[in-house]
């Protein structure tokens, strides 16, 4: 059984082939997934196909590229959508410093908002970082997100920051990159990271795993995931199959 912790089957590009891209992932072993919302129109998508699925659930956050458009009426709604039944965390959120979109001291806003409202509902959180790692590190801490912990979804940066996290009850979940040729730092965290504090994910349709690279990725594939790590790690494919579950699971409190 395989846990997908992060896609986005909320969005256009599974408009026409939803259904068949869910039984894809049925019949490579992917048994629960989560959808994540991260602003006004994928959130109550990401809620709707949670509500049609057993094994689908959902997070409700903002995402930072967009921080600027975030008002005070979407945060007491997202506040508002966390009591939801299958509501299992609060983001995407963090802090993206490729895009100039959001400012940075926007972003920042938006991002301690979010992690105090998280600690008001208790749940974890699901960061989205990218070229910001100090920073959001640097938050986390003065923002005590360890009392709810969460996710580092789709870490890719140096193992030098992986203890930071963990120390803090974050999770680390590695994607398709970890399968790329020349992507030396998610397999390297891959191997470093302990077997209890791993994650898996696709984060489709963005990030394909080799041999996909380049194309739509979707939910089958984190099974490629799954299998790189635990050739890096020189372990079972079902042992990673079943820690990262159970991993999932616990951290969600399916």
């Amino acid at each position: 059984m395989l846990f997908d912790t992060h896609v986005h089957l909320n969005v256009h590009q599974f408009d026409e082939d939803r259904d068949e891209v869910m039984e894809r992932a049925h019949q490579a072993g992917v048994e629960k997934m989560v959808v994540v919302g991260f602003d006004r129109e994928t959130i109550p998508k990401a809620l709707s196909l949670a509500e049609e699925h057993d094994h689908i659930y959902a997070t409700v956050g903002w995402h930072p590229v967009d921080a600027i458009d975030m008002t005070q009426k979407d945060l007491e709604w997202i506040e508002e959508l966390s009591s939801h039944s299958k509501v299992v965390a609060i983001g995407e959120m963090g802090l993206d410093y490729h895009w100039d979109k959001s400012p940075k001291d926007v972003q920042k806003s938006v991002f301690r908002q979010q992690i105090s409202l998280a600690k008001r509902v208790n749940l974890p959180i699901v960061i989205h970082n990218r070229e910001a790692t100090e920073d959001i590190v640097k938050i986390l801490k003065e923002e005590n997100a360890a009392k709810v912990g969460g996710i580092m979804h789709c870490y890719n940066d140096s193992v030098d920051y992986v203890q930071d996290c963990l120390d803090m009850n974050f999770y680390i979940s590695l994607g398709g990159p970890v399968t790329f040729k020349n992507a030396t730092l998610p397999k390297e965290v891959a191997k470093a990271v302990p077997i209890d504090r791993l994650l898996i994910e696709t984060d489709c349709p963005f990030l394909a795993p080799h041999p996909n690279r380049g194309k739509r990725n979707e939910p089958a594939y984190v099974k490629l995931v799954a299998e790189k790590i635990a050739e890096l790690r020189e372990v079972s494919y079902e042992e990673v199959a079943r820690s990262t579950t159970e991993n999932a699971i616990r951290l969600f409190n399916i």
